[in-house]
């Protein structure tokens, strides 16, 4: 269900649109999302918003329908994106070019502080907080390199964002919302060597600008039953969802003990040295409502994958996530 205010844009197909329709399917299919086909319509629904194909006096228009004027920007650029993949063009009726690219909010760091031995965290705030950390659990993070100004994404004259290159490239990892309020918002590092990020918070000053790019990737599911599996990564989405969940719910992590913080008292977390033993462990029943989230290292992502489809689940029924690590050819 869409709320009763919706914002619209819309565009026109050209150069081979003819095979745009198949093209929206193979997405779809690749996505998972909903497709709705009608006679002279195919829709897709994602995001909680619709982008639709329509045969109209021998041309293929797109018309895209969202909440807000984010997603209006994100659907944008995914389209443009993946019909110019393919040799065609959108000719969009409307295009806010040059500006900040879609769901980015440019935000100045608060504090940042040591909050265990294996994590540090961060405050930002700005007018835009309250919409991060609702609806999704991510965002992302944008930095400059060090000793450069950062140069933000905008939006170019075909719909597309632009992201700046060479010296101006951002690094921009993916972190989960800890805490949310009307004007600020906070979230966890994990603290390793080599890390960009963590090498920015030695030498961050109060009220320099950030960029967050959001929210995405996802809420806490909603299962009667909740299994969460996850290592040090993964342990700020844990954290977050043992907030939001309102089911039963398990979760298994491999973390210090010091990085735990008030989860070490929680009776429903169990500290474990071998999430794949955990998990052969946990009692499943594919039959229940249930939800099974995992993430962690890609090859250990890829793992539980296969564990959970051999055990009866379907593909709605769990999550695997890479945290971290590039997946290798096999994945």
């Amino acid at each position: 269900m869409f709320p009763i205010r919706q914002l619209r844009s819309a565009g026109t197909l050209v150069s081979a649109s003819g095979a745009a329709a198949s093209i929206l399917r193979a997405r779809a299919a690749e996505w998972e999302v909903d497709l709705v086909e009608t006679c002279d319509r195919l829709t897709l629904h994602v995001w909680g918003s619709e982008l639709s194909l329509v045969t109209e006096d021998g041309l293929v228009r797109i018309e895209l329908k969202a909440p807000e004027q984010r997603l209006i920007g994100t659907l944008q650029d995914s389209a443009t994106e993946l019909f110019e993949s393919h040799g065609i063009d959108i000719r969009w009726d409307s295009v806010n070019e040059g500006e900040l690219a879609p769901g980015l909010s440019l935000m100045k760091l608060v504090s940042i502080r040591r909050r265990s031995p294996g994590f540090i965290r961060v405050r930002v705030s700005g007018p835009d907080a309250v919409r991060f950390g609702q609806g999704s659990l991510h965002f992302r993070l944008l930095l400059p390199a060090k000793g450069r100004e950062p140069v933000w994404p905008r939006i170019a004259s075909n719909g597309r964002t632009r992201w700046p290159d060479g010296k101006n490239a951002l690094h921009r990892p993916v972190y989960t919302v800890i805490e949310q309020r009307d004007d600020w918002v906070e979230f966890d590092i994990f603290n390793h060597s080599g890390s960009p990020t963590c090498d920015w918070t030695q030498e961050a000053q109060p009220g320099e600008t950030v960029g967050l790019m959001g929210p995405g990737g996802g809420w806490c599911p909603t299962a009667d039953e909740l299994w969460l599996f996850g290592d040090e990564t993964a342990l700020p989405a844990i954290a977050r969802m043992l907030k939001l969940t309102t089911g039963r719910v398990r979760a298994f992590v491999r973390a210090e003990a010091d990085d735990l913080d008030e989860l070490a008292s929680d009776p429903r977390v169990t500290q474990c040295d071998d999430l794949r033993d955990a998990m052969a462990e946990a009692c499943f029943d594919p039959a229940a409502d249930l939800h099974v989230w995992f993430a962690g290292h890609a090859r250990d992502a890829r793992e539980a994958r296969h564990h959970l489809a051999a055990r009866g689940l379907n593909k709605r029924q769990f999550t695997a996530a890479a945290y971290w690590g590039q997946p290798d050819s096999a994945a």
